[in-house]
This record gives C-alpha cells, sequence and structure tokens, in this order.
C-alpha cells in the first residue's frame, strides 16, 4: 500500500512524530440496501473504503476517487454522515497518526465491485446480517449512515 507522496515528505523531516492526516470514509450503499466493504491488504480487517485527502484536495470528490481506485465502484456523495477524530494509530514501522475522519454516506452508480488496487485483498457488498466482523467504529458509522436524510453526528 502506498503512502502518498506528501507525507512521504513530511515524515523525512519529523519522524515518526505523530501527524494529523485528513481522511474520508465511505458508507456505499446499492439499490438493495448492501454496503460495499473491503478487507485491507495492510491489517487484514473489512470496513468500510477509506483514504487520505491529498493537501487541497475536496473531501467528498477525493473519497470517491478512493472508491473507484479501491473497488472500481462509481459512486456519488449524498451526505455528511459523521465527523471524528480517530487514533493513534501506530504503524508497524513505528510511524503514529491522528485522523480527522469526514464519513460520508454514498449511492452506488456503476460499477462491479473488485479488487482495484493492491490496498485490498477482497472486496464486496454485504447485507447487515452478512457483515464480517468490521474494523472499530465501522459498523456505527453505517447505522448513522442508514437515514439518507439524517443529520451529521459529531461527538462531544
Amino acid at each position: 500500500m502506498a503512502t502518498p507522496e506528501f507525507i512521504l515528505k513530511l515524515r523525512e523531516k519529523i519522524g515518526q512524530e505523530p501527524l494529523w492526516i485528513p481522511g474520508a470514509c465511505a458508507v456505499v450503499f446499492d439499490d438493495a440496501g448492501r454496503v460495499l466493504l473491503g478487507q485491507r491488504a495492510d491489517n487484514g480487517r473489512w470496513g468500510l473504503i477509506t483514504g487520505i485527502l491529498e493537501p487541497g484536495e475536496e473531501p467528498a470528490p477525493g473519497l470517491l476517487r478512493e472508491v473507484l481506485e479501491e473497488t472500481g465502484v462509481v459512486a456519488v456523495a449524498e451526505r455528511l454522515v459523521s465527523v471524528d477524530a480517530v487514533g493513534p494509530t501506530t504503524y508497524p514501522n513505528g510511524d503514529v497518526c491522528h485522523f480527522l475522519t469526514l464519513v460520508f454516506r454514498c449511492r452506488y452508480v456503476s460499477g462491479e465491485a473488485r479488487v482495484n488496487d493492491d490496498e485490498s485483498l477482497a472486496v464486496g457488498w454485504f447485507r447487515p446480517e452478512e457483515f464480517p466482523e468490521l474494523m472499530p467504529g465501522h459498523l456505527e458509522s453505517i447505522e448513522q449512515a442508514r437515514d439518507p436524510d439524517g443529520a451529521a453526528h459529531f461527538r462531544s
């Protein structure tokens, strides 16, 4: 899984010190109410499709780019579901990151769900009763995204 170039450049300057990174997470629903999930290559865990936003990148288009790159699925963002601080996350090489994660409810438009890059081991559509064990917080994000007209959630 490739680390974005801007993070590599920052790491040259600060080493493994904690980084505050903007990220986005997609809860993609298809017309049957299934949710798009991916099994991550870095840790083998199942979860929603996520990605790091590039400097200056708009969050919703950046997330939709990540969904397409990772899964081959074209989606549209419908609404902001939540804004969460996630972490710290310590990677096997010792790098530490905190993420500001914007979670969006998205709707499937086209494409076949498939492993489309080296970031996933598997990708597929799942009904709630079929969900594999998900990464922490991902089931909560799915529940918060169920209502297409729901309000955004913020932790206090």
